[in-house]
């Protein structure tokens, strides 16, 4: 399948015409139909903005971080001695 997209500046919408698959596009106006929805263009912003949605909170994300994220991390050694082994049997000795 291969999409086409031209683009026309309306104000602060964008009138375009996509070249689908008539089959793709036939099943994906059935399924509109039948939840009730006649406007097509509403449907397809949303896919739009699902498909960014990612981009928008890692930005987010990176504002929020004061403009960068922490690439690496270094191990920490623990401040005492442990032993991860003799820790679980104690749990769970401790059930019974």
């Amino acid at each position: 399948m291969s999409i086409l997209l031209y683009g026309v500046s309306m104000g602060d919408r964008v009138k375009t015409t996509i070249v689908v698959d008539r089959e793709l596009w036939s099943r994906f106006k059935a399924k509109l139909l039948e939840r009730g929805v006649d406007e097509v263009s509403p449907v397809v912003e949303e896919l739009i903005r699902e498909e960014l949605l990612a981009d928008m909170v890692i930005d987010a994300l990176i504002s929020m971080a004061g403009g960068g994220l922490v690439q690496e991390v270094k191990p920490v050694r623990p401040a005492v001695e442990t032993d991860a082994g003799r820790a679980v049997r104690e749990l769970r000795e401790s059930r019974y």
